[in-house]
């Protein structure tokens, strides 16, 4: 089997029948790919609180937090579109980028030039060690597809997956409308 290329802003989708409840039908983007290992986001666990609700000091937000994987769930991070404007962003992926100055991330969104749909919040992060993710690659677990800003910004987050597996074509938009359980078919 030919070694796949994960880089910064790969998508990274479950196979369709993945039983650890964290990823099943799980989009996950990832921030940051190199020789120690991988860190990304689940983009499509969508939690029902709001930023501010975690963060007391936090301004009044109507942005949803997501849960971004099982891995230290009691940080939070950020990903955002306004990298020009947060000193100390990492560009991901054209359009997207990842953390920043919190200071100044409080005083942008007080000041109204970021608004909920330039940002998403998750808790926790998705992680694996040096070669970790390339051997659960190799075991069928991950379908690597490319990142777009609108499945961050404009989509549903319930329908992320099915969306970019769809979007893959082929033989992906056959398996992007398999039921969740095999016994469904």
């Amino acid at each position: 089997m030919a070694k796949v290329s994960i880089k910064n802003g790969t998508i990274l989708l479950a196979e369709p029948f993945m039983l650890d409840p964290n990823f099943k039908r799980a989009a996950v983007l990832v921030c940051e790919h190199n020789d120690e290992g991988t860190v990304g986001f689940i983009l499509s666990k969508k939690l029902d609180m709001q930023v501010n609700e975690l963060i007391s000091s936090f301004p009044e937000f109507d942005a949803p937090i997501f849960f971004g994987g099982p891995v230290q769930t009691d940080t939070i991070h950020y990903v955002h579109n306004v990298g020009e404007l947060l000193d100390d962003s990492r560009q991901v992926t054209r359009g997207v980028w990842w953390g920043g100055d919190f200071d100044k991330l409080k005083f942008l969104i007080s000041s109204q030039l970021i608004k909920p749909d330039n940002i998403r919040f998750f808790v926790g992060y998705s992680g694996w060690s040096e070669g970790q993710l390339q051997e659960e690659m190799s075991l069928g677990s991950w379908v690597v597809a490319n990142m777009h800003p609108n499945y961050l910004f404009k989509s549903k987050p319930n329908e992320l997956w099915q969306q970019i597996m769809s979007n893959k074509g082929d033989s992906y938009s056959v398996i992007a409308t398999l039921p969740d359980a095999v016994t469904w078919n």
